[in-house]
Protein backbone atom coordinates (compact mmCIF):
# COMPACT_ATOMS: atom_id res chain seq x y z
CA UNK A 1 0.00 0.00 0.00
CA UNK A 2 1.11 3.26 -0.92
CA UNK A 3 1.34 6.36 1.98
CA UNK A 4 1.71 9.38 1.44
CA UNK A 5 3.18 11.16 3.78
CA UNK A 6 2.82 15.38 4.31
CA UNK A 7 4.68 17.50 5.89
CA UNK A 8 3.47 20.53 7.81
CA UNK A 9 4.14 24.17 6.73
CA UNK A 10 4.62 27.29 9.93
CA UNK A 11 1.50 29.67 9.32
CA UNK A 12 1.32 32.66 12.28
CA UNK A 13 -2.17 33.92 13.41
CA UNK A 14 -2.21 37.14 14.96
CA UNK A 15 0.05 39.78 15.31
CA UNK A 16 3.48 39.92 16.89
CA UNK A 17 2.69 38.25 19.42
CA UNK A 18 1.79 35.18 17.29
CA UNK A 19 0.04 31.75 17.97
CA UNK A 20 2.26 29.62 15.40
CA UNK A 21 0.38 26.74 13.60
CA UNK A 22 1.70 23.89 12.09
CA UNK A 23 -0.91 23.40 8.62
CA UNK A 24 -0.89 19.90 6.31
CA UNK A 25 -4.10 20.81 4.60
CA UNK A 26 -4.24 21.98 2.37
CA UNK A 27 -1.09 20.77 0.71
CA UNK A 28 0.58 21.49 -2.62
CA UNK A 29 -0.50 18.44 -3.69
CA UNK A 30 -3.39 17.35 -1.69
CA UNK A 31 -6.40 19.82 -1.07
CA UNK A 32 -9.00 17.09 0.56
CA UNK A 33 -9.27 14.09 2.59
CA UNK A 34 -12.78 13.04 2.37
CA UNK A 35 -14.70 16.40 2.81
CA UNK A 36 -11.98 17.51 5.45
CA UNK A 37 -10.27 20.70 3.37
CA UNK A 38 -8.05 22.34 6.28
CA UNK A 39 -6.29 20.96 9.22
CA UNK A 40 -3.71 23.34 11.48
CA UNK A 41 -2.33 21.72 14.45
CA UNK A 42 -0.49 24.01 17.25
CA UNK A 43 0.63 23.45 20.35
CA UNK A 44 1.80 22.65 23.00
CA UNK A 45 1.98 26.59 23.20
CA UNK A 46 2.79 28.61 26.53
CA UNK A 47 0.09 31.24 26.09
CA UNK A 48 1.90 33.44 29.00
CA UNK A 49 4.67 33.77 25.55
CA UNK A 50 1.84 33.93 22.48
CA UNK A 51 -0.85 35.64 23.66
CA UNK A 52 -2.68 32.08 23.25
CA UNK A 53 -5.64 32.02 20.69
CA UNK A 54 -7.27 35.34 19.68
CA UNK A 55 -9.43 35.13 16.56
CA UNK A 56 -11.94 38.40 16.48
CA UNK A 57 -15.05 38.04 14.40
CA UNK A 58 -14.37 36.87 10.90
CA UNK A 59 -16.48 35.14 8.57
CA UNK A 60 -17.00 31.54 7.06
CA UNK A 61 -19.21 30.27 3.97
CA UNK A 62 -19.81 26.74 2.39
CA UNK A 63 -18.01 24.10 5.41
CA UNK A 64 -17.86 23.21 9.38
CA UNK A 65 -15.48 23.84 11.34
CA UNK A 66 -14.77 21.44 13.80
CA UNK A 67 -12.77 22.72 17.31
CA UNK A 68 -10.56 20.26 19.05
CA UNK A 69 -8.50 20.27 21.71
CA UNK A 70 -5.82 18.24 23.99
CA UNK A 71 -4.97 21.15 26.26
CA UNK A 72 -6.56 23.95 27.40
CA UNK A 73 -10.01 26.07 26.66
CA UNK A 74 -11.61 27.89 23.78
CA UNK A 75 -14.54 30.37 24.12
CA UNK A 76 -17.11 30.52 20.73
CA UNK A 77 -19.65 33.21 19.85
CA UNK A 78 -20.76 32.94 16.75
CA UNK A 79 -23.68 35.41 14.88
CA UNK A 80 -26.32 32.87 15.23
CA UNK A 81 -26.48 33.23 18.94
CA UNK A 82 -24.27 30.50 20.06
CA UNK A 83 -21.62 30.49 22.63
CA UNK A 84 -19.65 27.89 24.04
CA UNK A 85 -16.38 26.48 25.59
CA UNK A 86 -14.57 23.75 24.32
CA UNK A 87 -11.70 21.69 26.58
CA UNK A 88 -10.28 18.49 25.94
CA UNK A 89 -12.14 15.64 24.76
CA UNK A 90 -14.69 17.82 23.73
CA UNK A 91 -16.04 19.02 20.08
CA UNK A 92 -17.22 22.49 19.11
CA UNK A 93 -19.01 21.83 15.27
CA UNK A 94 -20.10 24.57 13.61
CA UNK A 95 -21.41 25.21 10.84
CA UNK A 96 -21.76 27.93 8.41
CA UNK A 97 -23.60 27.29 5.42
CA UNK A 98 -24.85 30.20 3.32
CA UNK A 99 -22.85 32.44 5.90
CA UNK A 100 -21.85 32.62 9.52
CA UNK A 101 -18.95 34.60 11.83
CA UNK A 102 -17.64 33.73 15.25
CA UNK A 103 -14.60 34.52 17.41
CA UNK A 104 -12.30 32.16 18.80
CA UNK A 105 -10.39 33.08 22.45
CA UNK A 106 -8.64 31.35 24.79
CA UNK A 107 -9.88 31.68 27.91
CA UNK A 108 -8.55 33.71 30.69
CA UNK A 109 -7.36 30.62 32.56
CA UNK A 110 -5.75 28.86 29.56
CA UNK A 111 -1.86 28.25 30.48
CA UNK A 112 -1.28 25.89 27.95
CA UNK A 113 -2.96 25.57 24.46
CA UNK A 114 -2.81 22.40 22.43
CA UNK A 115 -5.34 21.22 19.50
CA UNK A 116 -6.31 20.81 16.27
CA UNK A 117 -8.47 23.11 13.63
CA UNK A 118 -10.14 21.95 11.06
CA UNK A 119 -12.57 22.70 8.22
CA UNK A 120 -14.93 20.63 6.11
CA UNK A 121 -16.11 21.46 2.97
CA UNK A 122 -20.14 21.48 2.81
CA UNK A 123 -21.20 19.49 -0.44
CA UNK A 124 -22.66 21.43 -2.86
CA UNK A 125 -26.43 20.41 -2.25
CA UNK A 126 -25.79 21.33 1.32
CA UNK A 127 -23.32 24.56 1.57
CA UNK A 128 -26.53 27.24 1.41
CA UNK A 129 -27.75 25.54 4.61
CA UNK A 130 -28.91 28.03 7.58
CA UNK A 131 -25.61 28.12 10.08
CA UNK A 132 -25.75 25.79 12.82
CA UNK A 133 -23.81 24.55 15.72
CA UNK A 134 -23.33 21.42 18.14
CA UNK A 135 -20.90 20.37 21.01
CA UNK A 136 -20.39 17.07 21.94
CA UNK A 137 -18.27 14.87 24.30
CA UNK A 138 -17.36 11.81 22.89
CA UNK A 139 -17.31 8.77 25.31
CA UNK A 140 -14.09 6.46 25.84
CA UNK A 141 -13.47 3.45 23.74
CA UNK A 142 -10.49 1.01 24.33
CA UNK A 143 -8.80 -1.47 24.04
CA UNK A 144 -5.22 -3.40 24.75
CA UNK A 145 -2.91 -0.58 24.76
CA UNK A 146 -5.24 2.14 23.64
CA UNK A 147 -8.20 4.26 23.68
CA UNK A 148 -10.05 6.70 21.99
CA UNK A 149 -12.88 9.21 21.53
CA UNK A 150 -14.50 9.60 18.48
CA UNK A 151 -16.28 12.61 17.29
CA UNK A 152 -17.27 12.43 14.09
CA UNK A 153 -18.53 9.29 11.91
CA UNK A 154 -17.61 5.72 13.34
CA UNK A 155 -15.06 3.92 14.58
CA UNK A 156 -13.43 1.22 16.38
CA UNK A 157 -17.00 0.40 18.49
CA UNK A 158 -17.52 4.39 18.70
CA UNK A 159 -20.45 5.94 16.98
CA UNK A 160 -20.61 10.07 16.73
CA UNK A 161 -24.02 11.28 16.77
CA UNK A 162 -23.40 14.89 15.14
CA UNK A 163 -25.19 16.39 12.00
CA UNK A 164 -22.10 15.62 9.02
CA UNK A 165 -23.66 16.15 5.24
CA UNK A 166 -21.34 13.60 3.97
CA UNK A 167 -19.78 10.15 4.80
CA UNK A 168 -17.24 11.21 7.88
CA UNK A 169 -14.40 9.54 10.23
CA UNK A 170 -12.86 11.72 13.15
CA UNK A 171 -11.11 10.37 15.92
CA UNK A 172 -8.67 11.02 18.40
CA UNK A 173 -6.66 7.93 19.11
CA UNK A 174 -3.84 6.99 21.39
CA UNK A 175 -1.30 4.55 21.66
CA UNK A 176 0.93 2.70 24.01
CA UNK A 177 4.71 1.89 22.95
CA UNK A 178 4.82 -0.96 21.11
CA UNK A 179 1.33 -1.65 20.32
CA UNK A 180 0.38 -2.16 17.26
CA UNK A 181 -3.74 -2.12 15.90
CA UNK A 182 -5.40 -2.70 12.78
CA UNK A 183 -8.61 -0.25 13.00
CA UNK A 184 -11.28 -1.34 10.34
CA UNK A 185 -12.58 0.92 8.18
CA UNK A 186 -14.54 1.97 5.01
CA UNK A 187 -12.77 0.69 1.90
CA UNK A 188 -14.70 3.57 0.23
CA UNK A 189 -13.18 6.25 2.37
CA UNK A 190 -9.97 7.41 1.87
CA UNK A 191 -8.44 8.51 5.61
CA UNK A 192 -5.49 10.64 6.92
CA UNK A 193 -3.28 9.98 10.16
CA UNK A 194 -2.04 13.31 11.62
CA UNK A 195 0.42 12.68 14.06
CA UNK A 196 0.23 15.14 17.48
CA UNK A 197 3.03 13.41 19.75
CA UNK A 198 5.18 10.50 19.55
CA UNK A 199 5.76 8.74 16.17
CA UNK A 200 3.39 6.20 14.16
CA UNK A 201 4.33 3.13 11.31
CA UNK A 202 1.27 3.18 9.19
CA UNK A 203 0.81 0.30 7.06
CA UNK A 204 4.49 0.13 7.02
CA UNK A 205 5.52 3.93 6.48
CA UNK A 206 6.76 5.77 8.86
CA UNK A 207 4.65 9.09 10.35
CA UNK A 208 6.37 11.23 12.82
CA UNK A 209 4.66 14.06 14.74
CA UNK A 210 3.16 16.96 13.06
CA UNK A 211 3.07 14.84 9.85
CA UNK A 212 -0.05 13.92 8.13
CA UNK A 213 -0.14 10.04 6.56
CA UNK A 214 -2.23 9.83 3.51
CA UNK A 215 -3.96 6.49 2.44
CA UNK A 216 -6.19 6.20 -0.45
CA UNK A 217 -9.38 4.40 -0.94
CA UNK A 218 -9.72 0.46 -1.48
CA UNK A 219 -8.54 -0.55 1.78
CA UNK A 220 -10.62 -2.25 4.38
CA UNK A 221 -8.03 -1.90 7.46
CA UNK A 222 -5.27 0.56 8.49
CA UNK A 223 -2.25 -1.04 10.54
CA UNK A 224 -1.00 1.30 13.12
CA UNK A 225 2.25 0.69 14.87
CA UNK A 226 3.24 3.11 17.83
CA UNK A 227 7.13 3.43 18.12
CA UNK A 228 6.80 5.01 21.26
CA UNK A 229 3.80 6.28 23.57
CA UNK A 230 1.77 8.12 20.70
CA UNK A 231 -1.61 10.43 20.07
CA UNK A 232 -3.05 10.86 16.62
CA UNK A 233 -6.05 12.42 14.95
CA UNK A 234 -8.03 10.07 12.26
CA UNK A 235 -9.51 11.66 9.72
CA UNK A 236 -11.70 9.86 6.34
CA UNK A 237 -14.22 10.43 4.44
CA UNK A 238 -15.64 9.76 0.90
CA UNK A 239 -13.63 11.40 -1.67
CA UNK A 240 -15.66 14.85 -2.37
CA UNK A 241 -15.32 14.61 -5.82
CA UNK A 242 -16.11 18.70 -6.41
CA UNK A 243 -13.83 21.11 -7.69
CA UNK A 244 -13.22 23.82 -4.84
CA UNK A 245 -12.04 27.54 -4.34
CA UNK A 246 -10.70 28.15 -0.99
CA UNK A 247 -9.97 31.67 0.03
CA UNK A 248 -9.26 33.48 3.17
CA UNK A 249 -12.23 31.70 5.62
CA UNK A 250 -14.60 31.19 2.55
CA UNK A 251 -14.85 27.82 0.51
CA UNK A 252 -16.98 28.55 -2.40
CA UNK A 253 -16.94 26.79 -6.26
CA UNK A 254 -15.57 30.09 -8.68
CA UNK A 255 -13.98 33.57 -8.14
CA UNK A 256 -16.93 35.00 -8.43
CA UNK A 257 -18.61 33.77 -5.29
CA UNK A 258 -15.55 33.99 -3.25
CA UNK A 259 -15.84 38.41 -4.33
CA UNK A 260 -19.30 38.21 -3.67
CA UNK A 261 -18.69 36.85 -0.16
CA UNK A 262 -15.92 39.18 0.59
CA UNK A 263 -18.11 42.02 -0.44
CA UNK A 264 -20.77 41.38 1.75
CA UNK A 265 -18.48 41.31 4.41
CA UNK A 266 -16.73 43.92 4.24
CA UNK A 267 -20.35 46.44 3.63
CA UNK A 268 -21.44 44.57 6.79
CA UNK A 269 -18.46 45.96 8.28
CA UNK A 270 -17.92 49.53 6.49
CA UNK A 271 -22.07 50.15 6.40
CA UNK A 272 -23.81 48.09 8.14
CA UNK A 273 -25.21 46.55 5.40
CA UNK A 274 -27.45 43.76 6.34
CA UNK A 275 -27.46 40.75 4.13
CA UNK A 276 -25.55 37.23 4.10
CA UNK A 277 -23.25 37.76 7.18
CA UNK A 278 -24.46 39.45 10.68
CA UNK A 279 -22.01 39.69 13.73
CA UNK A 280 -21.74 38.18 17.17
CA UNK A 281 -22.51 39.53 20.54
CA UNK A 282 -18.52 39.89 21.09
CA UNK A 283 -16.87 43.42 21.34
CA UNK A 284 -13.66 42.28 22.80
CA UNK A 285 -11.93 42.49 20.39
CA UNK A 286 -12.91 44.78 16.48
CA UNK A 287 -13.87 42.62 13.65
CA UNK A 288 -11.15 41.24 11.07
CA UNK A 289 -11.80 43.17 7.38
CA UNK A 290 -11.12 40.66 4.77
CA UNK A 291 -8.05 41.04 2.74
CA UNK A 292 -7.75 42.47 -0.55
CA UNK A 293 -8.50 39.88 -3.25
CA UNK A 294 -5.12 39.35 -5.68
CA UNK A 295 -5.71 41.84 -8.47
CA UNK A 296 -5.07 40.57 -12.03
CA UNK A 297 -5.35 36.60 -10.70
CA UNK A 298 -8.55 34.22 -11.05
CA UNK A 299 -9.33 31.88 -8.24
CA UNK A 300 -9.03 28.63 -9.66
CA UNK A 301 -11.11 25.59 -8.34
CA UNK A 302 -8.87 22.40 -6.88
CA UNK A 303 -9.85 19.40 -6.25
Amino acid sequence: MSVEVIGPRDVPLGGLRSMTVRRTLPSRGRTTIGAWCFADHYGPDAVAETGGMVVPPHPHTGLQTVSWLFTGEIEHRDSAGHRAVVRPGEMNLMTAGRGISHSEISTDGTEVLHGVQLWLALPDASREIEPGFEHYVPPVVDGHGWWARVFLGAVLGGRSPVTTYSGLLGAELTLAAGVRLTVPVDPAYEHGVLVDTGNVVLDGEPVAGSRLGYVPPGHNTLQLQALEPTRLVLLGGVPLGERLVMWWNFVGRSHEEIAEYRRAWQALLDDGEPGRFALPDDDRHPSIPAPEMPRGVRLTPRT
